[in-house]
């Protein structure tokens, strides 16, 4: 069998000219990056912002397991079977990070026949956009850093400053460290900490801003630490937005590549779930709506972190409207949160099967609880059963959703003909009563719980002293009105990944409050979370490598 990797490269690619001219685009709108990859210019983006819009689909799944799920993969398998149908589609998707394509996740460009190319170039440096918002949040330190040496006008009170570092690696023993060693003139000492670039609110800010106007004005509110009255010290304050607005103004340009199938896909920043918003740039979800009659997007992990964020932060912020939703599930890891091991998941088990669809069901409820029509669909594996597949088409229909079985990875998109069809059907059948989970004029106390309880399922929350005392400042400076980002572990509903299936009579504990000014948004940190991640014992690095011809080996 072939891997992922191998399938990629032995793909036969259009010019990225020829993919854009599909949509209508001009090539001299397109910023090229070698044959095969190309940015949209801001000027076109520009011309098309009166085009009707087309529908949004967004793909999200059940809670990750080890026994894999394939939410990517069913949405690059879905565009390209819009496409075998004649209908005119783009997937957007989220760039992926080096971090856990160096660690225990992999990449991002989908999986089997049902992949975005180049898939090596998409899975390292692309088009240097992660590059650019690591260098604007490390800027933006050095520049705080270099204030505070030179007099420290502002008056900041060096025990609160914010504003972390950042790289785009998972490296555990960054997280908190002393920076300034050494004598007078190389700094003030302080301790520092390292986030993972996807968690820099950098990130976050490139995939909600709608123009460099709004770019300058957010990175303007980033709040960096406060002074010795408790006042805020923003990047504006510092004189850093101009800078770090020319490093990211050509990665506020959306990126334009292709399926294995040809299909237009728009990649363009990268946020993750588990730490922050979890979805692609709205210059990007825009975009492909203006190019195409049919958007497919997706949000990170499992519905309860990204498809909430989606909804509550993304929906909420840019005004999208979603048109349904795809559920993506797989019956090995229905029978993994069911309790079988990783071992036994190839043999039949529809005990199992009844236990851990309970985690399928939550997540149909709460998408449900947005108004917006779920089709269910099952990523197919050899080892499903006749027995289990009918199983749980019936557990879906008999809850209002719609089912469809896709088979992307191995058939790419003729195994998505089925699936496509079904959306097709409930976006003609059904409409869409879009609307988020709660309302802006909610404390932020009140937002939390109401997502602890509604969507995870939480009997209550609980917070910690500090947190407290941030949630009470933080109202006080005026950010009451911001939606919540929850930080809480993909693998379960719950705080505690250990917690399969669908927990209940959990506590949620809050053990920490900050505010993410420039994004818009307050981030709340749960259970043992981090915002750098950590390699593990056997990293996927291990078994990368590229041979005397320059061709890589291992990445997946």
């Amino acid at each position: 069998m072939k891997t992922d990797l191998e399938i990629a490269q032995e793909a036969v690619m259009e010019p990225i000219g020829k993919v854009a001219g599909s949509l209508g685009i001009p090539e001299d709108a397109l910023e090229l990056y070698g044959r095969y990859k190309a940015k949209i210019s801001d000027a076109y983006l520009e011309q098309i912002r009166d085009h009707a819009d087309g529908k949004l689909i967004l793909v999200t799944a059940i809670n990750p397991t080890p026994a894999g799920e394939g939410k990517t993969t069913t949405s690059v398998g879905l565009g390209e079977a819009f496409g075998r149908l004649g209908k005119r589609a783009v997937v957007a998707l989220r760039e992926p990070s080096l971090g856990p394509c160096f660690g225990i996740k992999g990449g991002a460009a989908g999986g089997g026949y049902a992949q975005v190319v180049p898939m090596e170039e998409l899975n390292l440096h692309f088009t240097g956009d992660f590059h650019a918002i690591t260098s604007a949040n490390n800027l933006l330190a050095a520049l705080l850093d270099n204030h505070i040496q030179q007099g420290n006008e502002l008056r900041i009170d060096t025990r609160q400053i914010i504003w972390k570092r950042c790289m785009d690696m998972n490296d555990r023993v960054l997280r908190n460290i002393v920076v300034g060693l050494g004598n007078k003139m190389d700094g003030f000492v302080r301790e520092d900490h390292f986030v993972i670039t996807v968690a820099s609110e950098i990130m976050a800010i490139l995939c909600l801003a709608e123009d460099m106007k709004d770019l300058k004005q957010r990175l303007a509110r980033i709040i960096v630490a406060y002074n010795e009255a408790g006042e805020p010290v923003t990047a504006g304050d510092l004189q850093a937005v101009g800078a770090m607005a020319a490093l990211l103004k050509d990665a506020m340009k959306p990126n334009l590549i292709q399926t294995l199938e040809h299909t237009p896909a728009l990649v363009h920043g990268g946020p993750f779930a588990n730490i922050a918003h979890g979805c692609n740039s709205v210059r990007a979800t825009r975009a492909a709506l203006k190019m195409a009659d049919y958007c497919i997007t997706e949000a990170g992990f499992g519905a309860d972190l990204g498809a909430e964020k989606f909804f509550d932060i993304k929906c909420r912020m840019s005004g999208l409207r979603p048109d349904a939703v795809v559920l993506v599930a797989t019956i090995r890891a229905l029978k993994y949160n069911g309790g079988v091991a990783k071992s036994d998941l190839n043999v039949e088990n529809l005990e199992a099967l009844k236990g851990g669809i309970a985690n399928l069901e939550k997540h149909i409820e709460n998408l449900q609880k947005y108004g917006v029509p779920v089709v269910v669909t099952l990523n197919s594996f050899v080892s499903d059963t006749e027995a289990e597949v009918s199983f749980v088409k019936e557990f879906c229909e008999s809850r209002e959703c719609e089912f469809a079985l896709s088979e992307v990875w191995a058939k790419g998109g003729e195994g998505g003909e089925s699936l496509a069809l079904k959306v097709l059907q409930t976006l003609e059948e059904k409409e869409s009563g879009f609307h988020p989970l709660y309302e802006d004029d909610l404390s932020l106390e009140e937002k939390i719980q109401t997502v602890a309880v509604e969507i995870y399922g939480a009997a209550n929350v609980v917070f910690s002293a500090a947190a407290k005392k941030q949630l009470k400042k933080l109202t006080e400076l005026g950010f009451g009105h911001m939606p919540v980002c929850m930080a809480k572990n993909q693998y379960s509903l719950s705080d505690n990944p250990k917690l399969l299936g669908r927990p209940r009579n959990f506590e949620l504990t809050v053990r920490e409050v900050y505010v993410s000014a420039g994004a818009g948004f307050v981030v709340a940190l749960t259970g043992d979370v981090v915002t750098m991640p950590g390699l593990s014992r056997k990293p996927s690095a291990y078994g990368i490598d590229v041979n005397e011809k320059g061709v890589i080996t291992g990445l997946f």
